[in-house]
C-alpha cells in the first residue's frame, strides 16, 4: 500500500491521528530520561545510557497496515490501527551492560503509568540474524487536548553493542532492499556472536568496574596529619605532604563526607 492508493481525505486525517502518538513519544522520552537523572542526582550509577524515540513514518505505517489488511475506505481504519499496530510509537533505551538491560526491564514493569502487555526476549532467544534486544509492548495514556487516549507503544532495551550491531544491520537491509547477500548475512551473524561475547565479558567485569576502590586507611591518616599541620598554620609542610601523598587521589574520599570536606579544603589551598 502506498500514499497514492489511500484517499486524500484519509491522508489528511492520518496527520491528526498520529499527533497523540508523537505526544506519547515525547512524554515517555522525558520519563525514561527522568529515571537516568534520578539515579545520577542521588549519586548512583544509572542503568540507562541514553534514550531515543520516534513515531513510525507514514510509508512504514501504510506498509504495516497493508499486511494487516486494514481498509482505509472503511470507517474503522483508525480503530484498527490503534489496536493492531503496536509499534506506531517506539522508544529505545540503550544501556552499558546486559544486567542494566534486565534492570531497566524490571523498572518499567514496576511503573504505574506504563502497562506492559507482552515481552519478547531476544537476549535469551536471538533472532536467526543474530539480533538481540528486549522488546516490551506497553500501553500509555496521554491527555491530548481534552481527549484521553491510551495508546500502544514499543520499548526496546539494548546494550551499546547490540545497538551498534542493529544499526548497521538496519542500514544493510535498507541498502539491499531487504535482500542482503548470503555472505554478508554470514558476516553479520559472526559480528553478532563477537558482540555478544564482548557484552558477556564486560558484564562479568561490571561489578569490578563500578565498585569504587577501597579507601586506604593510611591515606586517611595522612590526610588527617596534613590537616593538623594546616590548622597549626604550618602551610609549607602541609603543602609538601599534600602534593606528595594526596594529590591525584582525591576521588578516594568521595564516599566519606568528613574526609571529602577536608580534601576539598586542602585541595583548594595546595592543589594544582
Amino acid at each position: 500500500m502506498s500514499k497514492n492508493t489511500v484517499p486524500k481525505k484519509v491522508l489528511n486525517q492520518l496527520i491528526t491521528f498520529m499527533a497523540p502518538y508523537e505526544q506519547a513519544v515525547d512524554e515517555l522520552k522525558l520519563k525514561l530520561k527522568g529515571i537516568k537523572y534520578g539515579f545520577q542526582k542521588s549519586g548512583r550509577y544509572s542503568p540507562i545510557e541514553f534514550v531515543v524515540g520516534r513515531v513510525k513514518k507514514l510509508d512504514s505505517l501504510l506498509k504495516k497496515a497493508a499486511e494487516k489488511e486494514i481498509d482505509f475506505t472503511q470507517d474503522t481504519w483508525a480503530e484498527r490501527l490503534d489496536k493492531e499496530i503496536t509499534d506506531i510509537a517506539g522508544l529505545r533505551v540503550v544501556c552499558r551492560y546486559i544486567d542494566d538491560v534486565l534492570e531497566v526491564q524490571q523498572l518499567l514493569l514496576e511503573r504505574e503509568d506504563i502497562t506492559v502487555h507482552d515481552i519478547k526476549d531476544y537476549l535469551s532467544h536471538p533472532k536467526d540474524s543474530g539480533y538481540r534486544s528486549i522488546h516490551m509492548i506497553c500501553s500509555y495514556t496521554v491527555y491530548h487536548g481534552s481527549v484521553k487516549r491510551t495508546l500502544f507503544c514499543e520499548i526496546q532495551i539494548r546494550t551499546l553493542g547490540m545497538n551498534f550491531w542493529a544499526t548497521n544491520e538496519h542500514e544493510l537491509r535498507y541498502k539491499y532492499a531487504g535482500n542482503i547477500p548470503q555472505d554478508v548475512l554470514q558476516q553479520l551473524n559472526e559480528a553478532s556472536t563477537i558482540t555478544n561475547q564482548l557484552d558477556v565479558l564486560m558484564n562479568s567485569l561490571r561489578q569490578e568496574i563500578l565498585t569504587p576502590a577501597p579507601l586506604d586507611n593510611s591515606l586517611e591518616e595522612r590526610l588527617e596529619e596534613i590537616f593538623s599541620l594546616y590548622v597549626k598554620q604550618d602551610y609549607e609542610s602541609a603543602g609538601v605532604l599534600y602534593r606528595e601523598h594526596v594529590s591525584g587521589f582525591e576521588s578516594a574520599f568521595q564516599d566519606n563526607p568528613k574526609f571529602k570536606m577536608i580534601s576539598d579544603l586542602l585541595g583548594k589551598r595546595f592543589g594544582g
